[in-house]
Parts: C-alpha cells; structure tokens; sequence
C-alpha cells in the first residue's frame, strides 16, 4: 500500500507542478499566454491518466487484501507492486506520449490563441482544420473507452470487498475494513466526479 501512496503523490506533484507555476506566473504578470512549446511541455507533462491507472491498480490490492488476505503476499508482493506502479506510470507516459505527438502533428487552421493557461485537448481541437482532427478524436474515444474499463473494473473490486467486508462477523474487523478502503473510495470519487465534471 506504501508503494502505491508514494507513487499516487508523486503523480500528483508532477500533475500540479505542470499547471500551477504557469498560472501563478500568468497571475502575476496579469497575462494568459502560453508558448508553443509551454503548451507541448503541459500536454506530455500533465500525467493525469498514470494517476488514474494508479487508483486502479489500489483498488486491486485493496480488494486482494480484504478478500484474500492469506494470499496477500502471493498475489502482491514488493516485486509485484513495483511492476503495477510502473506498469501505471508507463502507461500514463504513453497515453500523454500519444496525445502530445498526435496533437502537435495537426496543422492549425485558426491560429494559435487559446483562452487560458491550459493547454486542454479540446481546446487545442477547436483550432484545427475541420478535418484533420479526427485522428485524436479516435484517441479521445479510446482514452474514454480505458477510462470507463477502469472505473468498471474498481466499482467491481469495491463491490465484492464491500460483499466481503459485510460477511465480517466482528464489529472491529469491518471497522479495520472500512477505515482502509474508504479513504481510497472518497479520492476516486472526488477524482471521477471532477474528471466527468470538467
């Protein structure tokens, strides 16, 4: 669980760290201005999906720890936990990786201004030519089709645990239960509500 929170916060600085200090400059300076390369820097920087993997791969080793707590070690051990943080930090490099390379390949057809200090997908879509983004609107489809497979498959680890947890005959163990997977639960949510919100 340790090795998965390191990683979950370490995602998280790196996520900030691409969007606050240009905003907080922007501030400053009473500007809105991004360069080209600052944007491209933000697109392949802004780890958002890794971060998302990592909650994922949490929700498995929740579910092992609460459902199958005698084949904890087994099924997870440090070398087991290392390859899933990396496999989700690979994978979110990759996807960023896809998107950077695919977006800044498009020619632009109505200049080069976007309205904040975020470079968003979508907002960098609006200023192609009509038809020339449709390559990275199948990689959007796709990156959503991963999204709604790993929201499917921790609603599914959390229904089972929580299957688990009520089958607890003492009082303290679903307590012990509880106080370990909801915190994890409250952050997916916030993290889900927010992403489908924005």
């Amino acid at each position: 669980m340790y090795i998965f929170l390191l990683n979950l916060a370490l995602l998280d600085l790196g996520c900030i760290s691409t969007i606050v200090p240009k905003s907080m400059a922007n501030s400053l300076w009473d500007t809105r201005a991004i360069s080209f390369m600052g944007c491209v820097a933000q697109f392949f920087l802004f780890l958002i999906v890794g971060e998302y993997f990592l909650l994922t791969v949490m929700s498995y080793d929740h579910y092992v720890a609460v459902c199958k707590p005698l084949h904890y070690r087994t099924l997870l051990g440090s070398r087991a936990c290392v390859h899933m943080a990396a496999a989700a930090w690979a994978s979110g490099f990759l996807n960023t990786l896809l998107h950077t390379a695919n977006t800044f390949s498009l020619s632009l057809c109505k200049g080069n201004a976007v309205d904040q200090f975020f470079c968003e997908i979508l907002l960098i879509l609006k200023l192609f030519c009509s038809d020339s983004y449709h390559r990275e609107a199948g990689l959007l489809a796709f990156s959503a089709f991963l999204f709604w497979g790993c929201f499917v498959f921790i609603a599914v680890s959390y229904v089972q645990i929580f299957r688990a947890v009520l089958r607890i005959p003492s009082e303290q163990g679903r307590h012990k239960a509880f106080s370990m997977c909801l915190p994890h639960l409250a952050v997916v949510s916030l993290f889900v509500s927010t992403g489908t919100f924005t």
